[in-house]
């Protein structure tokens, strides 16, 4: 073989490897953005937290065995995927302590997640004790709990509180309902929903399309979970291409 070619060889090598290294390095960034976007969850509520009103819910579903405590918190559409879940549950539970905690563990996030899908946010999965949470959630659950807005009404604007007032009576006035009125207690819910969105700078509240007084929006719930369809797409895609051009190398 001459030396032209050799070196010719050597060159076309070199530039392959390059060019190889320099693709892995321009995939990095990409997977690291995508890893970002997947991870991105822009909510501030405390639902999902194991010290939230909704998992205080279903402790004392499990406690009272009555899974009325926990389906104010979801659609009558879901009631029996919940009841199901909290049937199946109540049964495996007494097995083991493990037992206990893989079921018990499955009921709290599977109401969390149809929960959180309701509202219109992806589910990321059930917070441990002790997650921070905003001091304004904190000061309006305090409201609700002495009846009156004082520990959360040097937190917000002045020009809401009118209408965070409004809503905040709304709650009060739904507060002792029923808990075998499972209609009644997706109204309160519905109303102290809206409450925490108005108080938390979100004029909205739920989204407006709604399940005739469920107050859970299921459009909005499989809306919130394109960003995460699209980001993983993104993801995946990154990958192929990126393996077809280092094989045709």
């Amino acid at each position: 073989m001459k030396t032209s070619e050799i070196e010719a060889g050597t060159d076309n090598f070199k530039e392959n490897s390059k060019r190889k290294r320099n693709l892995r390095i321009g995939l990095v960034p990409l997977f690291i953005l995508s890893l970002l976007i997947l991870s991105t969850n822009v909510t501030f509520a405390h639902c999902d937290t194991m010290d939230g009103p909704l998992i205080k819910d279903a402790m004392q579903a499990i406690g009272q065995n009555n899974v009325n405590y926990a389906l104010k918190w979801v659609s009558s559409e879901n009631e029996t995927e919940i009841k199901n879940v909290f049937n199946l549950m109540m049964k495996v539970r007494v097995l083991s302590p493990e037992a206990k905690d893989i079921a018990e563990k499955y009921f709290f996030e599977t109401l969390v997640r149809i929960h959180r899908s309701g509202e219109g946010v992806p589910f990321t999965g059930v917070k441990p004790h002790g997650t921070p949470i905003d001091e304004k959630i904190l000061a309006a659950d305090k409201s609700i709990e002495i009846g009156n807005l004082s520990p959360l009404k040097d937190m917000v604007a002045k020009d809401i509180l009118p209408e965070l007032t409004k809503r905040f009576d709304k709650v009060m006035s739904l507060k002792n309902f029923n808990v075998n009125n499972v209609l009644e207690g997706r109204e309160y819910i519905e109303a102290y929903v809206q409450f925490f969105k108005f108080a938390e700078g979100e004029e909205e509240g739920h989204a407006t399309a709604q399940h005739g007084g469920d107050g859970h929006t299921m459009a909005a719930g499989h809306a919130a979970h394109i960003p995460w369809v699209l980001s993983g797409l993104f993801f995946i895609t990154t990958l192929l291409f990126g393996g077809l051009f280092l094989r045709k190398q």
